[in-house]
């Protein structure tokens, strides 16, 4: 199984920033996409931002110009630099893993939608 775990959350003054790590580990010989949700008091869970193996990237109008989202393959860990936030910005922030390869052999072992238990993001105005 796949295991993710978040850190980097605190409380931060508006303006400030932040940055979130989250490390996968596992049986992991390869994550497509890895990315980060959040989810604010009272609110559904939303999409913040998610990055791909190869790069690519995409963002919330939310959060756009404003968050940068980076991964690191070789450690299976991605992060999200959030730079001007804002008090909606205050959130548990979840990381996430999709279609997650178990083996270099064989392609039809992978396993779907793995999620971290969260850190929670504090903005004060």
């Amino acid at each position: 199984q796949v295991q993710l775990v978040e850190s980097g959350g605190g409380l931060v003054q508006a303006g400030g920033s932040l940055r979130l790590s989250c490390a996968a580990s596992g049986s992991i010989f390869s994550i497509v996409t890895m990315g980060w949700y959040r989810q604010a008091p009272g609110k559904q869970r939303e999409f913040a931002a998610d990055i791909t193996s190869g790069g690519i990237t995409n963002y919330a109008d939310s959060v756009k110009g404003r968050f940068t989202i980076s991964r690191d393959n070789a450690k299976n860990t991605v992060y999200l630099q959030m730079d001007s936030l804002k008090p909606e910005d205050t959130a548990v922030y979840y990381c996430n893993a999709d279609r997650v390869y178990y083996s270099d052999h064989d392609p039809t072992r992978f396993g779907l939608d793995f999620w971290g238990k969260g850190t929670l993001v504090t903005v004060s105005s």
